[in-house]
């Protein structure tokens, strides 16, 4: 049994919400493309503890984040995290199987791993454990031996882009293969690259109640641009984490 969330914004809907609202109210809309990016963070902006973000992750985090895989047709990701997370796919349990069910979704979303090439070995869990063969996003510049090495491990290699990887060109091709709601789940420069490339359109934060301090990085790292004005959509708490889902403009 999950703590009690309420809703505390806007202020006209606050209330306390079960199971069907929370799934009403992550669900991705219906448009033609829709990028979301989910991050938890300390209270004093830290998104890992240890170079790893599951410390951070409190109960209704773990709620919420579930509702963003659970309700996607990819979960898109960099390298990095997958490789620090030891990510090995989506794994539907059972009430996963039945969301994705009544939403008419492909019974496992596959992983589109993004990645310059080095990042990603052949033997990394997001492609030897994966229930659905994971995509490899990447640019031609990525060595054919190493292409060769994913594909053998059972991946399908993207291209898209020349020296790097072109994010915008990458977006495009996943969503023309039917893959239009899109759950981004790190890491930090993926996401900074994303902003700029104008494809975020909605960014889902958890401050979860802890202080950090340290060295660790922020949700966006790198990236060149003029600050992106958000719209905050709503808040929900559980009295200790805050869950917020801001909107791009």
């Amino acid at each position: 049994m999950i703590s009690t969330i309420q809703q505390i914004w806007p202020p006209e809907s606050v209330r306390e919400l079960g199971q069907d609202d929370l799934e009403a109210l992550y669900r991705f809309p219906d448009v033609a493309k829709w990028l979301i990016v989910n991050f938890v963070s300390s209270t004093d902006g830290a998104i890992t503890v240890a170079g790893r973000s599951r410390p951070l992750s409190t109960e209704p985090d773990r709620v919420v984040f579930k509702l963003g895989s659970d309700l996607a047709d990819i979960v898109l990701l960099g390298a990095g995290t997958a490789v620090i997370e030891q990510f090995d796919g989506v794994h539907p349990d059972e009430e996963t199987a039945e969301r994705r069910r009544r939403h008419g979704l492909e019974p496992v979303p596959p992983i589109a791993v993004v990645t310059t090439g080095a990042g990603l070995p052949p033997d990394a869990p997001v492609i030897t454990r994966a229930a659905v063969p994971t995509i490899v996003v990447t640019s031609e510049r990525a060595p054919q031996d190493l292409r060769d090495e994913w594909t053998s491990a059972g991946a399908e290699v993207l291209i898209a882009g020349e020296e790097a990887v072109a994010l915008d060109l990458a977006v495009d091709a996943l969503t023309e293969r039917g893959f239009r709601r899109i759950d981004c789940e790190g890491g930090p420069r993926l996401f900074a690259s994303l902003a700029e490339a104008g494809l975020v359109d909605e960014f889902r934060l958890t401050v979860a109640p802890f202080l950090v301090a340290g060295t660790a990085d922020r949700a966006a790292v790198g990236g060149a641009f003029d600050p992106l004005k958000l719209d905050l959509d709503t808040v929900l708490t559980d009295g200790a984490s805050l869950l917020t889902r801001y909107l791009v403009r």
